[in-house]
């Protein structure tokens, strides 16, 4: 019964938030976004990134982001989350798990990201080395309620399926 599949299944989610500040380029799903401020934060703030890598990280078990990239490490002062996602990416094949799917969704009022979607899938796709229909991406505001709704920051969060070992059932 340990090797049915529902025991090699594993789930995690993630969140992030970061405010916005002036001088910094947007950058969300590894992608420079078009914006009049970036997100304020040690690496490149890349609130999508750091949603996505934390829910990883949680179905594998293996804590937060910030164990991983602390934010007072020089290191990582400045740093593409591209590359927090690739590492976490690899901690996931070097245990012998296979991200299935993503379901991603940012929370802010601005800018609008509907003609950014196909690019950022693509990306994430890429360096997940995932099908374009095992990762979803949705954008939300908060009827301009709180912080992100004075378009103060922005919020994502994100839930990962995986499996670990393989499925004997399906060989």
């Amino acid at each position: 019964m340990q090797n049915d599949l529902v025991d090699q299944l594993r789930i995690g989610t993630g969140f992030d938030v970061h405010p916005f500040c002036e001088g910094r380029p947007l950058m969300i799903g590894g992608l420079q976004i078009p914006h009049s401020h970036g997100l304020l934060g040690h690496s490149d703030a890349d609130v999508l990134i750091h949603a996505i890598v934390d829910s990883i990280l949680g179905a594998l078990g293996l804590g937060d982001i910030g164990q991983y990239f602390p934010p007072g490490d020089p290191r990582w002062k400045d740093a593409s989350s591209s590359k927090f996602l690739e590492h976490t990416r690899n901690l996931a094949k070097e245990r012998g798990a296979r991200i299935l799917s993503i379901d991603s969704t940012l929370i802010m009022e601005a800018p609008k990201m509907s003609p950014y979607y196909s690019s950022i899938r693509e990306n994430l796709c890429r360096i997940l080395d995932l099908p374009r229909d095992r990762l979803h991406l949705k954008a939300t505001t908060t009827e301009k309620l709180g912080f992100l709704g004075r378009s103060e920051g922005i919020a994502a969060q994100a839930v990962c399926l995986l499996c670990i070992g393989r499925d004997k059932t399906t060989g």
